[in-house]
């Protein structure tokens, strides 16, 4: 008999291990596809500097995903930063639910709008975000445009 599985987010630091992992795993990802100067990502360093909040997404206990959220309330807007899911965990709706969890952490800072960049490859995350009610828009901060870059926004 199949027993429930667990699925929990968990706010985790970005430099322990498993969130660690997960983010060089989506470097390694992005790096097959993306030039440097057109992969965009925090460091873990950076997203301990920056304060990003950070989770990891667990399936019965193993970490399957991460994404984080960079809130700028000065600015207004909050951001997406480092989604991924493992390929093994992929098709379980696992990204949705942490796209969820971070804009529901937007909203928590009272700020109006979630943005987020991507790359132009990155197929089944665009049709999430799309799907999601985010709109394409042209870069913002420090992001420039790019031919193999998307920017995208959603009001909260």
């Amino acid at each position: 008999m199949k027993t429930e599985t667990e699925i929990v987010i968990v706010a985790e630091r970005p430099d322990t291990a498993d969130a660690f992992a997960l983010v060089k795993e989506l470097d390694e990802a992005l790096g097959a596809h993306y030039p440097v100067e057109s992969r965009h990502g925090f460091s873990v360093d950076k997203l301990l500097q920056q304060n990003v909040a950070f989770f990891v997404i667990r399936v019965d206990g193993r970490p399957a995903g991460c994404g984080g959220v960079q809130i700028l309330a000065q600015d207004r807007y909050a951001e997406v930063k480092r989604m991924y899911v493992r390929p093994q965990f992929r098709g379980q709706q696992l990204a949705y639910r942490m796209l969820v969890h971070l804009a529901d952490v937007a909203r928590a800072a009272d700020v109006p709008v979630l943005r987020l960049e991507t790359g132009i490859y990155q197929d089944a995350a665009i049709r999430l975000y799309e799907r999601f009610g985010f709109v394409q828009i042209p870069p913002f901060a420090d992001y420039f445009e790019d031919p193999l870059s998307l920017c995208y926004e959603m009001k909260l």
